[in-house]
């Protein structure tokens, strides 16, 4: 079909030429403005036919009425410096919006109501999963700060959240954001839901629930880019949303619908959404920033909101505010998982409470894309992943390839002839090297070094030292703006965009690109008794083929720690024979020797090491808690009574310690040998609880008064009197023991079965008898 076009009658040619003069431009500097070519400028002063589009456009820009200069109404008295109006004005503005509103509904309604993301089988309805946006209005990146100042902000002791703490700048909800600022630039992190976030501003305006007044205008500047004949933004526009969709059986009349679109731009009257400004290729960049300027500089009085990938933005665009699209809140998190598991057989209570026993996992869900996957594998399993390095590489997939893939996004890439495997390699080295230094952030300069190093190992030529330097900066800005692996945290200061990754990727670089992995295995060992390599260990023992290679090392670093100490050897002696003495061949004895080890709980109150090594260890749990509680009661006895109230075996089923002391507290209430102060305590106990959800926080409260009171009256180890350095070193054995029991217990853990006897069977032994 055939572009509208108009051309300039006689007098209409006199009052244009007159207009430019008396402006002082010249022609080329009118195409400028008018955000074309000089061609259809000159055409337009001939008097020849040129895009209705781009004749409306320039007679806007030296302040003349299209309609009088195409000789279709009468002339002025005079020319205006300033706009006039462009029709009659029986038909008010508001009546052309609202026609123009009706006719672009069912586009907007069909390319933003759903989206899909990954590897879902089928779209999803953008209003039945979107969650509230929040943005900072302070850029990370360009904040000036020192390492040090962001280190203050995580938790010292392990990095939990390293880098991702309680964000201290003011928050604003996205939709205040744009309500506030008439053009305006949402920057985020991949997959930190830009595109969503329009989709929903776009529908909401198609339902008249945001700026009814307003028609809605949505563009993937993508698509925008790549459309044949180039054609400027207002034609593209006009061509997708408003020609297909006049009403039905009436004819199209491309001018008048052209005329009432502009004059709805020209008065405000338009939302305009422009997404993804970092997916147009780099050899139609250009042309499409120009295309977007010259636009919202045309109309200026409607509003614009654009989108772009944070480190991808090196653009000013004078008019418009950047604000930066906030990591989601545990608040926002809930509500998207309640909208995902609405109509699903799981519901968002169990998902969630999930989360919250692995802080790992949690950690990725600040990102609504990462969310998503791991709603997705929630969903298949009815449980969070147990193998936690598959669901990471899951992740991290998604970032590094199939986010675009999915899109079909092609971005110029510097570092494309690294594949896929490159990329992860360069950032394992990356990352394995920092966390060895404990640098959770590094200086750009550093980074950049690193990346240089790794170019100049695999390069098959020998680049010159400042074309290295030009590549790794480069690509440190690739690998930031392609995938968010690597995120600026303040100005020229990265880090990995979760400490969860950080981790990962070292323990993958220990797997796969050690030369030799048993020194490697050894070396790490050298880190067992620091916290912070903790995910690191778990990581390692599930990508590892063989995990004898770093379990067996293991093994023999707990032995020896106690090796020197003659005293606490007697006390793993005393423990053995302990164990061996109670009439227990149901209960693993390596679970019997981990409760006698902290039997007062002063290491660890959930006695997580015997209940892994045998959910039976239940009813010593039990047990020890009679013991404690009524006068004259061996723990031996405790144990019976235990057996002889669990007929049901809810003991032994019971899914924590603190589940198990609840049934302590019923048997309890049961013996008549308990005095009637602590059977008051109990009741009290039991009371709080039947008057609260039993969720998990309030179990677990109860549970502590009952230990408290328990310990308060009775202590089973009071004989042995450690000292601090010795109880400082028993804290330190069984740290060991936990994580080398955590790593045996991995999804992903291949070890051949008599090696893992072993390892259980000589946990909690003195040296000589392992």
């Amino acid at each position: 079909m055939a572009k509208p076009s108009l051309s300039a009658s006689p007098e209409g040619l006199h009052l244009a030429s007159q207009a430019l003069t008396k402006a002082g431009w010249t022609q080329k500097q009118l195409a400028a403005m008018v955000g074309c070519s000089r061609q259809p400028v000159t055409n337009f002063f001939k008097g020849e036919a040129i895009s209705q589009v781009l004749f409306m456009g320039i007679c806007d820009r030296i302040g003349l009425d299209w309609q009088v200069i195409a000789g279709l109404s009468s002339p002025p008295s005079m020319v205006s410096a300033s706009p006039q109006p462009l029709a009659s004005a029986a038909i008010t503005v508001d009546d052309i919006v609202n026609q123009l509103r009706r006719q672009v509904y069912p586009s907007i309604r069909e390319r933003c109501g759903t989206m899909r993301v990954l590897d879902m089988s089928h779209p999803i309805g953008v209003h039945d999963i979107y969650t509230s946006v929040n943005i900072l209005e302070q850029i990370s990146g360009r904040r000036h700060q020192h390492i040090e100042a962001l280190l203050a902000r995580c938790d010292r002791e392990d990095f939990e959240r390293v880098g991702l703490g309680p964000v201290l700048e003011e928050r604003m909800p996205a939709l205040d954001a744009v309500q506030t600022y008439r053009k305006l630039i949402l920057l985020g992190k991949p997959g930190a839901g830009k595109t969503t976030f329009l989709k929903h501003l776009a529908i909401q305006c198609n339902e008249g629930a945001f700026e009814a007044d307003h028609v809605p205008i949505f563009v993937t500047l993508k698509d925008f880019a790549e459309a044949g004949g180039r054609p400027g933004l207002l034609d593209y526009i006009s061509h997708r949303d408003l020609y297909p969709y006049a009403p039905h059986g009436a004819a199209i009349d491309q001018g008048q619908l052209s005329a009432d679109f502009y004059r709805v731009l020209h008065s405000g009257h338009g939302l305009v959404l422009l997404d993804g400004l970092d997916e147009v290729r780099g050899e139609d960049h250009q042309r499409v920033i120009r295309e977007i300027r010259n636009f919202s500089e045309q109309f200026w009085r409607s509003q614009f909101v654009m989108t772009c990938r944070i480190a991808a933005w090196d653009y000013v665009f004078e008019p418009f505010t950047e604000v930066e699209v906030a990591d989601f809140d545990d608040a926002q998190v809930a509500d998207f998982a309640h909208k995902w598991f609405r109509h699903k057989p799981i519901d968002a209570v169990t998902f969630l409470r999930h989360l919250d026993q692995r802080p790992r996992i949690k950690q990725l869900t600040v990102s609504p894309l990462l969310l998503t996957l791991v709603c997705l594998a929630f969903e298949e399993s009815g449980e969070c992943p147990s193998s936690r390095s598959e669901l990471y590489r899951e992740g991290i997939d998604a970032l590094l390839k199939k986010w675009d893939a999915k899109r079909g996004i092609q971005r110029e890439q510097v570092y494309r002839q690294l594949s896929h495997q490159r990329k992860a390699d360069l950032l394992s080295y990356i990352a394995l090297i920092t966390f060895q230094q404990k640098d959770y952030f590094m200086k750009q300069g550093m980074v950049e070094h690193y990346i240089a190093d790794y170019i100049r190992h695999f390069s098959k030529t020998h680049p010159a030292a400042d074309e290295l330097h030009l590549d790794s900066e480069a690509i440190l800005r690739s690998i930031e703006a392609q995938h968010g692996l690597l995120i600026e945290r303040a100005k020229g200061i990265y880090s990995f965009s979760h400490l969860t990754f950080h981790e990962y990727f070292a323990a993958r670089e220990i797997v796969f690109n050690s030369p030799s992995l048993t020194t490697t295995c050894q070396s790490l060992v050298n880190h067992l008794w620091e916290r912070r390599w903790r995910e690191v260990f778990l990581l390692t023992t599930e990508l590892l083929r063989d995990a004898a290679l770093l379990l067996l090392p293991m093994k023999q670093a707990v032995d020896h720690l106690l090796a020197d100490c003659q005293r606490l050897q007697q006390f793993l002696q005393d423990i053995c024979d302990r164990s061996a003495a109670l009439d227990l061949a149901d209960i693993k004895p390596a679970a019997v020797r981990a409760f006698y080890f902290d039997v007062d709980f002063d290491i660890d109150e959930n006695r997580a090491v015997a209940l892994q090594v045998d959910r039976q260890a239940n009813l010593l749990v039990c047990a020890s808690f009679l013991t404690r509680m009524v006068d004259g009661l061996s723990l031996q006895d405790g144990i019976a009574a235990a057996r002889q109230y669990d007929a049901t075996h809810q003991i032994t089923a019971a899914p924590s310690a603190n589940a198990v002391m609840l049934i302590a507290i019923q048997i309890a209430l049961t013996c008549r040998d308990l005095n009637s102060d602590q059977r008051t305590t109990l009741k009290t106990l039991l009371q709080r609880l039947n008057h609260h959800t039993q969720d998990d926080d309030t179990i677990k409260h109860v549970a502590d008064s009952a230990r408290a009171a328990a310990k308060a009256r009775h202590h089973i180890e009071q004989h042995w009197h450690f000292t601090a350095a010795e109880k400082t070193l028993l804290r330190q054995y069984y740290y060991g023991t936990q994580l080398l029991v955590d790593c045996l217990n991995r999804d992903g853990c291949r070890l051949a079965p008599e090696q893992r006897q072993h390892l259980e069977d000589t946990l909690f032994l003195p040296l000589q008898s392992t």
